[in-house]
């Protein structure tokens, strides 16, 4: 494996091996996830996620070298990988020192992030909630804590990163793990169009909505009814129609605005639903020309038309 420094002087990996059989293997780069309970370990899991890293949330320590070795396995696929560990997997908590151990004998670089927080914080999350601390038993809340807290001492001393979340919400965790592990990169912002019929039920997962009914329905017009959106003649009925390119254009131009805010926000996906009468026409149009206007501004865009095919 070869290495080089930082700018920090600190010793990083390449992530490059080679075999005795010549055979090319990329090492991944592992992130260790632990800390307190309910200070934002699934938080951070969450941002890395949607980073790009493969999460494994509670995977017992003693299988952290297995992980490894299947992503380095992957030829290129898994290169990034983050695990998170927690009191959850207790039982299995003693083997994380020989694991670690293991990684260095193999010159595997890892990060261990320990996410800590004030017992105040905690006793209010938790009692938000409504949920016991995993290690209270038949004791109070701060019991719990203060016995996690001895548990992962030895941990939060080996951390390379330890963050105080008393004070953060969801956001400006999300904003100091961005800080830590998105480098130089703005994170992407990922986009779904779907296309639906208002007849058959608003879509559950929608973030934004966007009515085309205020445009005469292809429906109407005889020898269009057969087709649908995806279909030329459809498609220029619908742009042709006074209105249409206008909204287009505008609400692309408000959609650079909102996708700006989800950013800073730390929100990646966003589903908007384009809808009509009945999901076949104008709602599928729409959804076509929106969903390409996306991808030229270089957002990674999946195109559903939920509702089409079923009248």
């Amino acid at each position: 494996m070869t290495t080089e420094h930082d700018e920090g002087g600190e010793q990083v990996s390449t992530g490059t091996t080679i075999t005795p059989g010549e055979t090319a293997e990329v090492v991944p780069e592992l992130v260790i996830i632990s800390g307190m309970s309910g200070a934002g370990r699934s938080t951070a899991a969450k941002c890395l996620e949607d980073l790009g890293w493969f999460v494994v949330d509670n995977l017992p320590p003693a299988l952290i070298p297995t992980m490894v070795e299947l992503g380095a396995r992957s030829q290129g696929n898994v290169a990034r990988i983050a695990v998170v560990v927690d009191v959850r997997g207790r039982r299995f908590f003693d083997n994380l020192r020989q694991s670690l151990a293991d990684l260095e004998a193999k010159h595997v670089t890892r990060r261990i992030v320990f996410l800590e927080s004030s017992d105040d914080a905690l006793v209010r999350r938790f009692e938000s909630v409504r949920r016991p601390h995993p290690l209270q038993g038949d004791g109070r809340i701060v019991d719990g804590i203060e016995a996690e807290r001895e548990l992962l001492r030895e941990l939060r001393g080996d951390a390379d990163l330890v963050i105080d979340t008393s004070s953060l919400n969801v956001h400006e965790l999300r904003a100091k793990m961005d800080a830590q592990f998105a480098g130089d990169e703005e994170p992407e912002l990922r986009a779904t169009v779907m296309s639906f019929g208002y007849k058959y039920g608003l879509p559950v997962d929608a973030d934004l909505v966007v009515d085309c009914r205020f445009l005469p329905n292809p429906h109407w017009v005889p020898e269009l009814r057969p087709f649908t959106g995806l279909n030329e003649e459809v498609s220029d009925y619908v742009f042709n129609q006074p209105g249409a390119k206008e909204f287009l254009d505008r609400y692309a131009e408000l959609l650079q605005l909102i996708a700006a805010g989800y950013r800073r926000e730390g929100k990646r996906y966003v589903t908007i639903a384009v809808g009509c009468t009945g999901g076949k026409h104008r709602s599928v149009a729409m959804s076509e020309k929106l969903a390409a206007r996306l991808v030229s501004e270089g957002v990674e865009t999946v195109l559903v038309h939920r509702d089409m095919g079923r009248e």
